[in-house]
């Protein structure tokens, strides 16, 4: 096909798709949804009703009313449900908006006992309880801009003018209103106002002045922003996005005919000079072609660029991303009292999100230790590995320069916490302590040999294996793994990070790395779980010696139990211990090639008649002297201590 004749086509095509996108420009958006689930069946009563109460919603909003509420059902299987359409959407998207929501919120709240879905222009929600009239204004989501104000008395300027936008609402008893604000000689405003039509006006001023207070926690900082709680909502933008009609503001406009028929002569208007401008473009992309047949396109962009590109693409995958506004939510804004702990990589904190479902939340600081680089690490490799003594990742936000990463909350903290607390410690007892190190053994195998991806972790230590509910244990933190290739059987680095006290001694002092490294990693863990000492801590007390070199002597002396806290003696079975105690020392070899796989130790672990090679002596571990070595977390809800990862690098 000749240029011309692909101009030729193409004008005719983009004409109709010109036609067609007039249609379609107000295709609804899905935005949110909260829902309240039960784990037990629903009675068959009430899923009845609900399933009614989405087929009412069906055919009511056919009628092209703005706000409908109606209850299905008596009693305890009574529902009560309403739908909402922002007040400047015709009546046809109105219909296609609540027809999607219905079908949105069936697959997301099949075991819903209440439950809201938001789109960009349209609200569904149903419940046991009675709501109507009543002022609800959780859960509440947001959305903001990505430019920043300039002055920070912009937001009070803002909340001002809609302030006043809302009274004339409802001075006007109308349920919503949309109005161009003057901002300055030069600048203009746009706002938007509605309340759900169940509220009076007393109601609906109760519910937005509720939103009015919360601007500044989240959208302070931004030129644009909208705040929608199930009750009502507000928008404030500098670009106009709602629909202009005869009275713009009214809950029922009227349409006229004169005005219409003007519209419609300036829409044939428009599509002609976009086709005329789309065939214009297309010789350009024609001349573009010819340009890049030849290389003179694209043979100047810089490769950081494309590299740019790459990275961000590469966080892509499996890995679910999470609304920066349900992180919002979930934390209470980042709050102090959501705060679990601060670690190398930025503060943690404890969410909801609004299934239930408890989460911790990884944010990445400006100024972290650990950097955009381990934030991907962590994402592509965690994405790709499920097991149980894993932690599990459940999604990620990259928003408005946040780079966020969401897990299964842990509620028991993290392992360190409890083995360097004395009152702590003394709660493990030895079947729990045995039970902690075949999990961790488990898990690291996983990693070693059994995983889609061979994976180093290179930062294995207590405060990196967290304990849920039944202290189950889960490796977490996986900003410093690597992928190992199949046949290699090590690797060398010129950057070596890690942590004092639990790097191997070839990684430590030439940035030699292999699976060993994380064996000589697990058995300082197993040292420590077991005399419930840290390494390094170890060494500043009076025996001037780390953990293992101790351990070492009291090894050839046959007086390894004598260190073990005397509450402990009364659980512990004296033949279990041992052998813990001498795989530890079997995993912690001066030669790499001396320590047992992985494989070998889950073995070794789970049988009572296999006979253990005696170990050699210890490496020289590489700890650091400092006071600050044996501080532990500072927060009793910390699931991540407020230990930096210490990075090392050795001579070019």
């Amino acid at each position: 096909m000749t240029c011309t004749r692909l101009v030729s086509f193409m004008a005719l095509f983009l004409l109709l798709f010109v036609l067609i996108t007039s249609i379609s420009a107000q295709t609804p958006i899905y935005m949110y949804n909260f829902c309240n689930s039960t784990q037990k069946s629903l009675s068959t009563s009430y899923q009845s009703n609900v399933n009614n109460l989405l087929l009412w919603f069906n055919s009511d909003s056919a009628t092209g009313k703005e706000s409908n509420h109606t209850t299905l059902g008596n009693n305890d299987d009574a529902v009560y449900g309403s739908y909402d359409c922002r007040g400047d959407i015709a009546d046809q998207f109105c219909r296609f908006c609540i027809n999607s929501a219905i079908n949105e919120i069936s697959q997301r709240c099949p075991n819903g006992v209440s439950a809201v879905i938001w789109y960009d222009i349209c609200i569904i929600r149903y419940s046991n309880q009675n709501y109507f009239g009543k002022v609800v204004v959780t859960p509440s989501w947001n959305i903001t801009g990505s430019n920043s104000v300039k002055d920070s008395t912009e937001i009070g300027k803002a909340v001002d003018l809609m302030r006043s936008l809302m009274r004339k609402m409802t001075e006007a008893n109308q349920s919503w209103a949309t109005s161009e604000l003057n901002w300055s000689d030069t600048e203009k405003r746009y706002g938007l106002v509605q309340c759900s039509g169940d509220l009076n006006n007393d109601g609906c001023t109760e519910c937005l002045e509720t939103l009015f207070d919360k601007i500044h926690l989240c959208c302070g900082t931004k030129v644009t922003w909208a705040l929608v709680a199930p009750s009502c909502g507000i928008r404030f933008d500098d670009q106009l996005f709602y629909q202009l009609t005869e009275n713009t503001g009214s809950s029922s406009p009227v349409p006229n005919p004169a005005k219409n028929e003007g519209a419609s002569k300036s829409k044939t208007l428009i599509i002609t000079l976009s086709s005329v401008l789309v065939a214009v473009a297309l010789v350009c992309f024609c001349v573009f072609v010819r340009l890049r047949k030849g290389g003179l396109i694209f043979k100047n962009i810089p490769n950081a660029i494309h590299d740019h590109v790459q990275r961000d693409d590469s966080l892509d995958g499996d890995l679910p991303i999470i609304p920066l506004t349900v992180i919002h939510q979930s934390t209470n804004y980042f709050s102090e009292s959501s705060k679990l702990g601060e670690g190398g990589f930025g503060p943690v904190y404890k969410g909801t999100l609004p299934d239930g479902t408890e989460i911790a939340v990884k944010r990445l600081a400006e100024a972290s230790n650990q950097g955009l680089e381990e934030f991907k690490n962590e994402v592509i490799f965690i994405a790709k590995l499920q097991h149980r003594n894993l932690v599990k990742l459940l999604g990620c936000c990259i928003e408005e320069n946040e780079k966020i990463l969401v897990y299964e909350y842990m509620p028991n903290s993290s392992l360190d916490f409890h083995l360097f607390n004395e009152e702590k410690h003394k709660q493990l007892d030895w079947k729990l302590q045995l039970s902690i190190v075949n999990g961790i053994a488990r898990g690291l195998q996983y990693l070693h040999e059994d995983s889609r991806l061979r994976v180093i972790h290179r930062d294995l230590k207590a405060s990196n294996v967290l304990l849920d509910s039944e202290m189950n244990p889960k490796i977490s933190d996986f900003g410093l793994a690597r992928k190992f290739e199949s046949g290699r059987i090590e690797t060398k680095t010129k950057r070596v990070v890690g942590t004092y006290g639990y790097m191997a001694p070839e990684y430590a002092m030439v940035g030699v790395f292999s699976v060993k490294s994380d064996v000589y990693s697990f058995g300082v863990l197993i040292l420590e779980i077991i005399y419930g000492k840290r390494n390094g801590e170890f060494f500043l007390s009076d025996h001037r010696q780390s953990l293992l070199l101790h351990t070492w002597r009291l090894w050839c002396e046959g007086k390894c139990l004598e260190k073990i806290h005397p509450i402990h003696k009364e659980s512990y079975i004296e033949s279990e211990v041992m052998k813990c105690i001498h795989i530890g020392l079997l995993c912690v070899q001066e030669d790499a090639a001396d320590r047992p796989t992985m494989s070998t130790v889950v073995v070794m672990l789970g049988s009572d008649t296999i006979t253990l090679p005696n170990p050699k002596p210890p490496a020289f571990s590489v700890t650091r002297v400092s006071d600050e070595e044996g501080t532990t977390s500072k927060s009793s809800k910390d699931n991540y201590v407020n230990e930096v990862p210490i990075t090392i690098v050795s001579p070019r």
